[in-house]
């Protein structure tokens, strides 16, 4: 087994979602699944040697709920790491989930509700990024304002989604910066913010440990979340597989892992 593990999930035969591990340093596939269900996983991995599995150094994933617990179980030595993107698109998701809650509570022709409808993408920017000295014309509201002037105006329309606002903002500036102490701050702050903030800071502090290994290690996702591409691509090509094995054989060729002359280190379970 490599070091260094990678595990996540994509959309295949029948549209369901299948198991897939690589390796974090080569990023080669490691083994594809047919279910991504817990059951399976271990029976896989029970089949290396307790020694082996003891050589796994990480094991990167997002916060699907029972990965963490599968992975403590069959790689003792091993670090959760959590994947920093899914860690944002936690945050993204849940501001967005109250912008529109808080969009529907005004009229549809009022300044609030234009306010949090037709600018939207500029409260996921990152605030640093924002336009702060240059006016443009809104045919919105018709009048110049800056990005950061339609930003602080939305959120002033709700004091929690204000609050949600600065939440996601300093936790992608932690991530970003690496800073553990704000981190921890964040997890352990006392505002009042919108129910799917307050579910994910939650599944956060359940994953602490995981949160800040995702924070400080170099090992991530990425390389997944590309391999997951290709796979979408291949799907595309073939205009879909009903054959599980079909599609597995198509990727291992895709990623140059069959080789006619040397024999095939992974087998394909189907």
């Amino acid at each position: 087994l490599p070091e260094h593990l990678a595990f996540d999930e994509f959309k295949g035969v029948g549209k369901k979602l299948h198991f897939i591990c690589l390796d974090g340093d080569s990023h080669q596939v490691v083994q594809i699944l047919r279910t991504r269900f817990k059951p399976e996983i271990l029976h896989y991995f029970y089949k290396f040697t307790p020694k082996a599995r003891a050589m796994v150094k990480t094991v990167t994933m997002d916060l699907n709920c029972y990965y963490p617990i599968v992975a403590r179980e069959l790689f003792p030595n091993a670090q959760i790491v959590i994947d920093r993107f899914h860690m944002v698109q936690m945050l993204t998701r849940s501001f967005n989930s109250l912008r529109v809650q808080t969009m529907k509570q005004f009229k549809k022709q009022s300044r609030e509700y234009k306010l949090l409808k037709s600018t939207w993408k500029l409260y996921l920017m990152k605030y640093d990024k924002l336009n702060k000295q240059t006016p443009y014309y809104d045919w919105h509201f018709k009048d110049y304002l800056t990005q950061e002037h339609v930003v602080l105006d939305g959120l002033d329309c709700n004091k929690d989604l204000e609050n949600t606002y600065w939440v996601m903002q300093d936790f992608r500036t932690a991530i970003k910066n690496k800073d553990e102490k704000q981190i921890i701050h964040l997890l352990h702050s006392k505002q009042a913010v919108g129910k799917q903030m307050h579910q994910t800071l939650l599944t956060f502090k359940h994953n602490y440990t995981g949160i800040l290994n995702g924070i400080s290690s170099s090992y991530s996702n990425g390389c997944l979340e590309g391999v997951n591409r290709k796979i979408k691509q291949i799907e595309r090509t073939a205009y879909g597989y009903s054959n599980f094995r079909h599609l597995l054989i198509r990727i291992r060729l895709e990623e140059n892992i069959i080789k006619q002359k040397e024999p095939n280190n992974y087998s394909l379970v189907a």
